[in-house]
């Protein structure tokens, strides 16, 4: 350990005062939670994508609003990698579609592919071609701003709290989503052009749903709350 660092470790961190908190009405917070409630109900997992571009300042802003998630020992660790360029979303789709062909046909075990059946899935993704891709990857190690390297603790924790942020704010921008995880997801190292030491996480597909899309009825059942929540 530097000087430096065993100086930092000696003083302790530094607070400061929270800034930016504001206190709501107990009938406001309410509206509001209620208000969140159905935008976030209207959310529905989308496979069919119009060959629209996403405007980029949309991108950044749903982008930063992931980022500002929490994380272990705030080491942020996760990347984001936004694929619009055609020829790597058709290298994405023929890797994806390989992964799939041989998840539904070889891997996959009869109890998962009699869960998926009521979504009607399969290995074709025609999707990857037209909407906006965004790679997550998730960082085993990281660099601190003064050069050292940290291990990360926390990482799929924080990294899907992250992807939580992001969804949230697609959604709220106008957008809609789909978490595409085929297994493994290596590839996606070499497309991106990210190192060997960042998992892919999700390939999160946005964009805008197609016209007449359709979305499967199974996908917008929920549990009651009583039986997903307890209180104690």
């Amino acid at each position: 350990m530097t000087d430096d660092a065993k100086a930092g470790q000696a003083k302790g961190p530094v607070w400061q005062p929270l800034a930016g908190f504001k206190a709501y009405p107990a009938d406001e917070m309410i509206t509001r939670a209620a208000d969140f409630r159905a935008l976030m109900e209207r959310r529905r997992t989308v496979r069919d994508y119009a060959d629209r571009p996403v405007p980029r300042a949309v991108l950044e802003h749903c982008l930063a609003t992931a980022v500002s998630a929490p994380s272990g020992a705030n080491l942020q660790p996760w990347h984001f990698a936004v694929v619009t360029d055609p020829a790597r979303k058709a290298r994405i789709r023929r890797e994806a579609e390989a992964e799939e062909h041989a998840f539904y046909t070889q891997r996959a075990p009869k109890e998962w592919l009699d869960a998926l059946a009521p979504l009607g899935t399969d290995e074709k993704k025609p999707f990857l071609d037209y909407a906006t891709l965004i790679a997550i990857f998730a960082q085993r190690v990281g660099r601190l701003p003064d050069g050292r390297t940290v291990k990360h603790y926390y990482v799929p924790e924080s990294v899907g709290i992250a992807t939580g942020f992001l969804i949230a704010a697609l959604h709220n921008a106008g957008l809609v989503t789909l978490t595409h995880t085929p297994s493994p997801m290596a590839f996606l190292n070499e497309i991106c052009g990210r190192p060997e030491n960042e998992k892919p996480y999700i390939l999160l597909v946005c964009g805008y749903p197609a016209e007449n899309c359709q979305v499967p009825e199974f996908g917008g059942w929920r549990r009651p709350l009583d039986e997903s929540v307890s209180w104690l």
